[in-house]
This record gives C-alpha cells, structure tokens and sequence, in this order.
C-alpha cells in the first residue's frame, strides 16, 4: 500500500458501437439539425448530447465513436442514448449495438515530488518501454506491460495515465508506479 493516497480523476473515456449495418447520415442531420456534418472536412457526423456531455462520431457504416464521457458506465450510456435518440426519430436501426471501450484517459496527483532522472537511470534496463528527454518534453514517459498502459509522469507528482481498456487499469497503473517510486526512493513526499 502507497505511504499516500494518490488522486485519480477519469478525464475521458472513448468507446466504440456498431450498428452492424449503414445508416442514412443526412436522414440523421434531418431529425437533428443540430447535429454536425460536413462531409466534405470530414467523413462523419458528430452527435453531442448534454446528458451525459458526450460528442458522438457517426459514420454511414454504421460506425460511432463516443468521446467525453467520465466513466465506462456513462459512454455506454451515452451510445445507448444516441441510439435510442436515432430510433424515436424514425432511423431505422436493427438489433443491438455492440459497445467497446477503447480508451480510458485519467490524470493523477501521487501528492509528491518525483525525480524523473533518478528513475529514467534505474529503470533504463526497461528497452525502449521508459523515454526521458527533459529537452524535448518535461515528462517521463513509461510503457508499463500490466496493465498495458502509458503513464506520462512529471515532476511535480503529476501524472497522465492513457490507453487503459478499464477503469481498473488506471488504479492499478497508478497503485503500481507509486509503489516503484517508493521502493526506489524516487517520490518525496512534502
């Protein structure tokens, strides 16, 4: 168990539907004017809904991407909404939508100063998996195996963890590094 509790925000959570068939997206844009679509910047139609303030990327393949959401359970929620929106307007849609989460974004404050080159030496064993370039960019950047995760790490105890497939996967990612950093005297706490 870390020596402090660190604090984890979900920030984004991308999640995937198909719809398994096309769909008319200027039918779509009909029943929503509101909805944006220019097809000839971008291919999709984006679909925002205030509640929960997500944006939707619908594609005429049946495709969406949602983005936005602050929780796994809420981007679900958001696709069920768009399409359960989409059916009271008349699109016609057919069987269920099959939903992935692709991305879970969250940031972290291990509420502790961190020395990223003390780390970035010992680990440097790690083969491509740790990148420390304090001119090119003031973060550490580790690739952690499990979870399959990448931590952006900074100085001031500040992290951004991205490329989780479950919220879980962040408290794990963050549970870990902290743990690293102690075992290795590399976090003081203030």
């Amino acid at each position: 168990m870390p020596t402090v509790k660190p604090k984890i925000r979900i920030e984004n959570v991308v999640a995937s539907a198909s719809l398994r068939h096309g769909i008319d997206l200027g039918a779509v844009v009909q029943a929503f004017p509101d909805a944006e679509y220019r097809p000839k910047e971008f291919p999709g139609l984006v679909f925002r809904l205030k509640k929960p303030k997500t944006a939707t990327l619908i594609f005429a393949s049946g495709k969406m991407v949602c983005t936005g959401a602050r929780s796994e359970g809420e981007a679900r929620r958001a696709l069920v909404n768009v399409v359960r929106d989409l059916k009271k307007a008349g699109i016609i849609i057919v069987g269920r939508q099959e939903i992935k989460i692709q991305n879970v974004v969250a940031s972290a404050n291990l509420s502790g100063w961190v020395d990223l080159m003390g780390l970035y030496e010992i680990e440097r064993d790690m083969r491509g998996r740790i990148l420390y370039e304090p001119e090119q960019f003031p973060g550490l950047i580790y690739r952690m195996n499990e979870p399959k995760v990448v931590l952006l790490l900074f100085a001031s105890g500040k992290l951004v963890c991205t490329g989780a497939r479950k919220e879980e996967d962040v408290y794990e990612a963050v549970d870990k590094i902290q743990k690293r950093l102690e075992e290795q005297k590399q976090i003081h706490y203030t």
